[in-house]
């Protein structure tokens, strides 16, 4: 498996505890819009490879945790690119719409701490 995106987590929103707690992570690049702090977790980015974008199977790693992802919305490339931003909601129930900023994973991803890793790697 191959990491295509690398980034460290850098702060975490007072109010992000509650999102992940609730199935779904956001995340936002540096400099991130006040509005969105609040709910984010911030981080920076290390490695980037524009050429690839999140697909089906692709593996998530934040920190200790792993998720799979099983959908990709139609701007979730995009925005990680332009942004370092993207939406991924765990194991969403069947028929949830999928956002064009987000990805649907199936596992669950924990609040990292400042300095955890980000990692994109490609699925088998």
């Amino acid at each position: 498996m191959s990491q295509y995106f690398h980034s460290e987590v850098i702060s975490i929103g007072e109010d992000a505890l509650e999102m992940v707690e609730g199935g779904v992570v956001i995340f936002f690049g540096e400099p991130c819009p006040a509005e969105l702090a609040e709910v984010s977790i911030v981080h920076k980015s290390i490695k980037h490879d524009p050429q690839r974008d999140p697909q089906p199977g692709d593996v998530l790693r934040v920190g200790e945790a792993r998720v799979t992802v099983t959908a990709v919305g139609e701007r979730a490339g995009e925005n990680l690119r332009q942004l370092g931003h993207i939406v991924v909601y765990c194991n969403p129930a069947a028929g949830t719409n999928l956002l064009p900023g987000a990805l649907h994973a199936e596992g669950a991803l924990g609040l990292p701490q400042p300095g955890a890793t980000i990692e994109l790697i490609m699925g088998a």
